[in-house]
């Protein structure tokens, strides 16, 4: 299984410093969202430069304009992009087209999703992508009760190759492992670190274990 870090910070400087702490024990290095936005596609680039034996994972959450908004990240050195689970199928097999050209992988999200997720977690696979992206967003893991034991249950009900994003950490990553994850994507566990390049190490081992 394979640990990628969540570098949701807003500044490029920052990202950088962040991927200089953990590149050494991570195999993914992923521009969140909101650093994308504030920094701009270039960013990737800068990550990409910096890191070029890392893969590069630009977290753009495409809703519209897949194959165009993937080909920009693509073209920009990303070697992953996301692209939203719940919109128009015609998106998504646009950005996995964008993905044919280049070379590249496309990652559907599905952030949002809850009712009926296994079953278009499995409509979305057919439709290209590398793997899909179980994932809980920042508010959704910030009510009360949440686990990440569901987003666990449901990539072993869908049975294709997915990714766990939501609360991955030193207690659980052992737990994802063994779902069956290709991927574990870990942010706060890292980045709120004391020592993120330690904490990134911790995380390693118990992702390869």
């Amino acid at each position: 299984m394979q640990l990628q870090v969540a570098l949701d910070v807003l500044d490029l400087p920052s990202a950088l410093t962040l991927a200089n702490q953990v590149s050494e024990h991570v195999d993914i290095l992923e521009l969140g969202t909101p650093l994308v936005k504030s920094a701009g596609i270039a960013a990737v680039s800068a990550i990409k430069a910096a890191h070029p034996d890392k893969l590069v994972f630009a977290d753009l959450k495409t809703a519209d304009a897949g194959e165009l908004e993937a080909a920009l990240a693509f073209e920009a050195g990303a070697d992953l992009v996301t692209v939203m689970g719940t919109v128009d199928d015609d998106t998504i097999r646009g950005a996995v087209a964008a993905g044919r050209k280049y070379g590249k992988q496309v990652v559907a999200d599905m952030i949002g999703v809850v009712d009926g997720r296994v079953a278009r977690i499995q409509e979305v696979a057919k439709l290209g992508v590398s793997f899909v992206e179980i994932h809980a967003g920042l508010d959704e893991q910030a009510r009360p009760g949440y686990s990440i034991q569901q987003l666990l249950e449901d990539g072993r009900l869908a049975g294709v190759p997915f990714s766990i994003a939501g609360g991955v950490k030193v207690d659980t990553i052992g737990a994802v492992r063994e779902a069956g994850a290709v991927v574990a994507v870990a942010g706060g566990a890292i980045y709120n670190a004391t020592d993120p390049g330690a904490a990134a190490a911790e995380l390693k081992k118990h992702a390869t274990r």
